[in-house]
């Protein structure tokens, strides 16, 4: 069966793209071209035909996406007081997404575009019970709603005599901010799923990232030097013109299969 190496390349806004070399088989594509394939949108994947790994990297690159690029963007964490704590990860979706639609009602009073978001709600499972205990949320969201008032929406409605319902639990908004490797490393620890089970949902108005394959541009042998090596920054900003890697470590990794070989993986960042 003959083999070929992939080239491609994921557009995930204007600062951030992810690069995979990898081999590829006659029977994956009927097809080799030097070309380059036209742009394309991710499919997003279902969590039942798709690894863990590749989820989380697919909730990774779509938050860079749509909230990467917004200077406004807010992260938003959930908690619960002994009171109103659910019962189970069902209701307290439920809860998340009554709060949600606040936002948005929020939102549309002060003629703000409508509300973007990816939310995931986390838990630890008592080990006797099985149950869920310490449920809480994480929601990255557009920016627009100063954080005050995003904090103050974690409530129950008002009841009769009430000037504002009962309050939920703790609600904490801070603008959404990077390091040197921008909101990866807070997307990532959002993404995973050590330590308990995590959900994950998003408004339907995101934008997915585009991406454009090359077959035939590098060789196995190629990547292999590559991977026995280990080039410096200075290589891959030659190869791609404009970016670099988000960093020496956490930009760049070389993963060996054992019936496909060597592949590279590049995280880069549009050089300022």
């Amino acid at each position: 069966m003959r083999s070929y190496i992939r080239e491609k390349q994921t557009y995930c806004g204007k600062h951030y793209r992810e690069v995979d070399i990898y081999s590829y088989t006659d029977n994956q594509s009927q097809a080799v071209t030097k070309k380059r394939s036209k742009k394309r949108k991710i499919s997003e994947p279902k969590q039942r035909n798709l690894n863990e790994k590749n989820a989380r990297r697919f909730f990774i690159q779509q938050a860079i996406m749509n909230f990467g690029d917004d200077p406004g963007a807010l992260h938003v964490s959930l908690t619960y007081s002994n009171r109103y704590l659910p019962r189970s990860m069902e209701e307290a979706e439920r809860e998340a997404r009554n709060y949600l639609r606040r936002i948005q009602y929020e939102r549309k009073k002060a003629g703000l575009p409508p509300l973007k978001y990816m939310l995931v709600t986390a838990s630890v499972f008592d080990r006797e019970t099985g149950e869920p205990v310490r449920i809480h949320h994480h929601i990255i969201m557009n920016g627009g709603l100063d954080r005050d008032t995003v904090e103050s929406l974690w409530r129950k409605r008002k009841r009769r005599g009430q000037k504002a319902g009962d309050r939920i639990g703790f609600c904490n908004a801070d603008r959404l901010q990077g390091d040197e490797n921008g909101i990866s490393a807070l997307c990532s620890y959002l993404s995973k799923q050590a330590g308990g089970k995590k959900r994950w949902s998003s408004s339907r108005n995101l934008t997915r990232p585009d991406y454009r394959t090359c077959d035939g541009k590098f060789t196995h042998r190629q990547v292999e030097k590559w991977a026995r090596e280990r080039p410096d920054r200075q290589f891959w900003e030659r190869r791609y013109p404009g970016w670099t890697l988000m960093s020496e470590d956490y930009g760049v990794s070389y993963q060996y299969n054992e019936l496909t070989g060597w592949a590279v993986y590049l995280k880069l960042k549009r050089k300022e």
